[in-house]
């Protein structure tokens, strides 16, 4: 069984000491989608909610949550982002966000990359629940990621 290392030997949770880890390009990709009706839907794409630019509003707080992960999550260190990319895709009835992070450093962006799209669902059920309360946020998963002492990882395309 692995180890949690943010456990110690005497079951303390505690900051895990990166210090001697060398630097690598990281970067990791996660996704999630929140359901809604078509209405809702409808009135997201055509720009019609009342607080604004759904997308747009959502995309800059998913980055910007992105950047604030060390800080929202407790034991996570804080990364010198170099990229942060949040893609809002409109289906029939949702939205689907996919955020890409990374960094060059000694641990992984992989809570970046699900906080910022945590945040960005999170933003349009805010900005759209006058108009459905019933939206759903699911499936928010980490999909990829590279870099690291444990290499590479990619889910398996039956985990959707």
């Amino acid at each position: 069984m692995t180890r949690l290392t943010h456990i110690d030997d005497a079951g303390a949770a505690h900051m895990v000491d990166v210090g001697d880890k060398q630097v690598t390009r990281r970067e990791a990709v996660a996704t999630g989608r929140i359901l809604m009706s078509p209405e809702t839907v409808a009135a997201i794409r055509d720009g019609a909610a009342l607080k604004g630019d759904v997308l747009a509003v959502a995309r800059v707080a998913g980055i910007m949550a992105a950047k604030r992960t060390s800080e929202l999550i407790p034991l996570c260190h804080p990364l010198p982002l170099t990229r942060v990319s949040l893609d809002l895709t409109v289906g029939a009835d949702h939205v689907e966000a996919t955020a890409t992070a990374a960094t060059d450093g000694k641990t992984g962006v992989e809570m970046e990359a699900l906080t910022s799209v945590s945040v960005a669902l999170l933003t349009i059920y805010d900005m759209t629940k006058a108009l459905d309360r019933a939206m759903r946020i699911e499936g928010v998963r980490l999909l990829a990621k590279s870099g690291g002492r444990s290499g590479d990882w990619r889910a398996e395309t039956g985990d959707a």
